[in-house]
């Protein structure tokens, strides 16, 4: 059996990575395939987890468009494919690299497993494009690893067959067990801030950038402010969300506005925060493990396991919402609640099922 592994984000490699490591480990034949969708995060990512991509696109230009990056990705692949033989294509979750790759394995008669599968917010632009790439690629799936029962559920609602749907647990918990077992993250926090009365933030989606997004900067200011609460903000490398954030909190005394760490280095800064405020799904499912809350500046999310557990809110994006319930984070006790998002053995799960 011969399998690829896509990535071409940040996200993806941090949930595909444990999954090559697994393969590596089993003795199947693996291909980690890089698409380099966002160049700079993914290099940051391949040293933490001491691997490198087999092949390599590097599709990444100025300014490219998702047509561009769909374009691209589906050519590169359409080559790559003639060379290798491939039984399984792995991608994971809602990327344009993602989508792309699907659809070029499927077209090619190529197995694809869907890690991640059975997310849905319910609005097709929220968010944009990533509700509309997660639907298709689970169309043309072999294998829909749902890392939730919700998202089994969710995909049975759409008449997916069963046989096609295995609940996994998310790979991202298995990438926080290799890092933990592997770093000193209260050494790695310390370099960044030395005390843990803090929240950590992060912002990025497109949907968001605008007046929502002044509005949620606007809500953490007068929120830190009145609280004495300080915040680190590692702000996102695109251009427009660099300008709002800056207009709106570069002379707010509580903030502390970095540079993109790396996966690591967020993971010390959520472990010792007070809570954790962001529009990333990602962050939604790595807080739970270390029983912090969340508020999810958003409409909408495709995760309502952190909501029906307890573990975070959905905040919306008004100043008055986004505000209201990040005084609500602070009443948080995490009790005896359990990580919705699974125990570590995800990889080793969705390997056993292609056996």
């Amino acid at each position: 059996m011969h399998i690829g592994i896509i990535f071409g984000t940040r996200p993806e490699i941090i949930k595909v990575a444990p999954v090559y490591l697994k393969a590596k480990e089993m003795g199947i034949s693996t291909d980690f395939i890089c698409t380099g969708q966002h160049r700079e995060m993914v290099d940051m990512m391949k040293d933490i987890f001491a691997i490198d991509s087999d092949y390599d696109m590097n599709i990444m230009t100025k300014d490219q468009t998702l047509n561009d990056v769909t374009y691209k990705v589906v050519m590169e692949f359409e080559k790559l494919s003639k060379e290798k033989h491939y039984d399984w294509i792995f991608v994971q979750g809602d990327t344009t690299t993602a989508m792309a790759t699907a659809i070029a394995a499927f077209n090619r008669g190529i197995k694809v497993g869907h890690i991640e599968a059975g997310l849905r917010s319910g609005n097709l632009y929220d968010p944009f494009p990533e509700e509309m790439n997660r639907r298709v690629i689970d169309q043309v799936s072999e294998k829909l690893f749902a890392p939730t029962k919700n998202a089994k559920n969710t995909l049975l609602k759409e008449n997916f067959p069963e046989e096609k749907i295995i609940i996994t647990g998310n790979t991202v918990i298995d990438a926080q067990m290799y890092v933990m077992n592997k770093f000193d993250l209260e050494s790695i926090r310390k370099k960044i801030i030395n005390h843990t009365n803090y929240f950590v933030v992060t912002l990025h989606r497109r949907e968001n950038i605008g007046q929502r997004m002044r509005n949620i900067l606007r809500a953490i200011r007068k929120f830190s402010e009145e609280q004495n609460i300080e915040f680190v903000f590692p702000v996102h490398k695109n251009p427009k969300v660099r300008e709002i954030v800056y207009s709106e909190l570069e002379n707010c005394k509580g903030a502390h506005l970095i540079e993109p760490v790396n996966y690591v280095e967020m993971t010390s800064l959520i472990k010792d925060s007070l809570f954790v405020a962001s529009d990333s799904g990602g962050l939604q499912e790595e807080a739970p493990t270390f029983k912090k809350f969340v508020v999810v500046c958003r409409e909408t999310t495709e995760r309502p396991e952190v909501i029906e557990s307890g573990f975070g809110v959905l905040a919306g994006t008004t100043q008055e919402d986004v505000y209201k319930n990040l005084k609500l984070a602070l009443e948080f006790k995490p009790e005896d609640r359990e990580n919705p998002f699974g125990d570590g053995k995800a990889s080793e799960r969705i390997l056993m099922s292609i056996l």
